[in-house]
């Protein structure tokens, strides 16, 4: 596998949407900028927008210019000059646009080729049966999959099967941002490649772990979607249960392709089921109402601006899910697993909390359990909370202090955001951070009777005033065994 991308067509369907254009764009316009895109790489996005390659352009140096550092107008216009656009619609029979893509394609089919799907899941099988159809896929393709792949297992193993009927296994990559974070992939070398902790990352020195990812954005104008998706599949299917893997998986023989998938696909097997009448005492499920945000007075989650009136469905779905999820095998063994998503919290915060057990005997009063804390957004860093005593005579006074490894201040380059190290991957064929089918079936497999059972109750969500830390219901779901949730700005 060679570290630099040889020349590739990039196909971006979905090209002129928002994540072409927030993410992927800017993502590798900065590949470029640093001189790891080969010369000959081209980006073509597909769309039913009827733009040429001028107006794109345009579009792209409109929208994308002012959101990334253009330092060297001469490096922007060569990104631009990559840009290309082809019309085509895959939702009714188009073989003139299928042509014309075909006929940009022509005689380079030397290159790898990437389809990047930037759309929803239901176009990725029609999608790759076109692109058969059209002579498109060669042996050098490769196929990139958006989340959420599917709203349950079975509709998975149907988008999988599509999918699968054109590409091989070894083509396809199912992408979670979330995995491209720095801090995510340094989790891995600090428990990898440093001695002192291995031998503590188990049950008998760990008391919990926790997993948050909270947002103070509601969903204002994204109801429709929202509505059909919710926080456990938008974002506990895959982004919390990808952290718990890479915080729960046993050390992988070696650091290649496919030894870290399969250990996190071990993890994913090992999770203890949550089924009937154990989905009410070991879930939680809230929606919030109007509140106060950022210290501005903002709408309840039915009457956000959208397009579209509250259904039945808007009543039902849920925009905080927590959940106490258990790893059945040897090294966790009674370490609860706490993961916790909402929109409208009272700060954005994704973070992994490893919170230690107390000393076995603590010789000095007002000591507070050890622990480490990964943070992944909004400021990437590693912090390990240690006890420590404040200067002066007299009686010990012990203060929690923090040993921190901020990203920002400790590397002074440019950190890259998620989207530009996973597209690097993709370019050049190395899937280790992307999701292999059995990873996303054994996560719906797990997910899938917590949706059941939510679904049979026929009860709404708990209400939770925006800008609060989620439903009553989360608290008491830690507090059963004296335990709390991590806040910002706690020791």
């Amino acid at each position: 596998m060679s570290e630099t991308p040889q020349p590739a067509d990039l196909i971006v369907f979905g090209g002129t949407g928002d994540l072409s254009m927030r993410k992927l764009l800017p993502a590798l316009y900065h590949a470029d900028r640093d001189g790891r895109l080969a010369p000959e790489t081209r980006v073509i996005a597909m769309s039913r927008g009827g733009l040429d390659d001028a107006d794109f352009r345009g579009k792209v140096d409109a929208e994308v210019r002012g959101s990334v550092p253009v330092d060297d107008l001469g490096t922007w216009q060569r990104f631009l000059g990559r840009l290309h656009h082809v019309t085509v619609d895959i939702g009714g029979q188009d073989p003139a646009g299928w042509a014309r893509l075909a006929g940009m394609l022509g005689g380079h089919e030397h290159r790898d080729r990437v389809f990047y799907l930037a759309s929803p899941p239901m176009t990725f099988g029609p999608f790759c049966r076109q692109a058969h159809r059209a002579g498109l896929v060669t042996p050098a393709s490769r196929v990139v999959l958006e989340k959420p792949l599917g709203r349950d297992l079975s509709s998975a193993l149907r988008i999988n099967d599509e999918v699968g009927a054109i590409f091989e296994e070894r083509q396809i990559y199912r992408i979670d941002h979330y995995l491209g974070k720095e801090t995510v992939q340094n989790l891995l070398v600090l428990r990898f490649a440093n001695a002192f902790l291995e031998p503590i990352w188990n049950s008998l020195w760990i008391d919990h772990v926790q997993i948050t990812v909270a947002e103070t954005v509601g969903t204002p104008g994204r109801r429709g979607y929202y509505d059909h998706a919710g926080a456990l599949r938008d974002m506990v299917q895959n982004h919390l249960l990808q952290l718990l893997c890479l915080v729960a998986m046993e050390p992988p023989s070696r650091n290649d392709r496919e030894s870290i998938r399969d250990e996190k696909v071990k993890v994913l097997q090992s999770l203890r089921p949550v089924t009937g009448g154990e989905v009410d005492r070991f879930t939680v499920r809230g929606q919030y109402t109007a509140g106060e945000s950022g210290g501005v007075r903002v709408p309840g989650y039915l009457d956000e601006p959208d397009n579209t009136a509250p259904t039945e469905n808007s009543r039902r779905v849920e925009t905080f899910a927590a959940i106490r999820a258990e790893v059945k095998n040897w090294r966790w063994a009674g370490v609860p697993f706490y993961l916790r998503t909402g929109k409208r919290m009272p700060n954005r915060c994704s973070e992994i909390v490893v919170r230690f057990k107390d000393v076995p005997h603590s010789i000095f009063p007002g000591s507070t359990p050890n622990r480490l804390v990964l943070r992944l957004q909004p400021s990437e860093g590693i912090r390990l909370n240690i006890m420590a005593k404040e200067p002066g005579a007299g009686e010990v006074a012990l203060k929690p202090v923090p040993l921190s490894l901020s990203f920002a201040e400790t590397f002074t380059g440019r950190v890259p955001e998620a989207y530009e190290r996973l597209l690097m991957d993709v370019l050049t064929g190395n899937p280790t951070l992307f999701m292999r089918r059995d990873e996303v079936e054994a996560a719906w497999r797990w997910i899938d009777p917590i949706l059941a059972e939510w679904d049979s109750q026929g009860t709404p969500p708990e209400p939770y005033p925006a800008g609060s830390a989620g439903p009553a219901a989360a608290h008491e779901l830690v507090g059963r065994s004296g335990r709390v949730w991590h806040e910002e700005g706690q020791a």
